[in-house]
């Protein structure tokens, strides 16, 4: 399923260490936005990982999941492409 993450971090520190465990687990597509494919077992480590990190109260991260439905009405104006599981796996 894709799961879409969203945050607003104040201190610098804490927005590197949000964004470093988050490029474990999807793909960056703006400074503080992350497309992840996620089954329901790397979904619950992500929010392990992402409960360890001490935000401030003015901090927000924000996680939408994405049913197979909504991700073909998102529509994306100027370069790129939603994350999708690729056709086959090389290897």
């Amino acid at each position: 399923m894709l799961h879409v993450v969203c945050y607003d971090i104040s201190d610098d520190r804490v927005r590197d260490r949000m964004s470093e465990r988050l490029l474990d687990f999807g793909v960056r597509i703006q400074d503080s936005v992350f497309e992840c494919l996620l089954d329901e077992e790397l979904y619950a480590r992500m929010l392990s990982q992402i409960e360890k990190i001490p935000l401030a109260k003015t901090d927000r991260v924000r996680i939408y999941r994405l049913c197979s439905r909504c991700v073909e009405a998102v529509r994306i104006y100027g370069p790129g492409e939603v994350t999708r599981d690729p056709e086959f796996y090389l290897v």
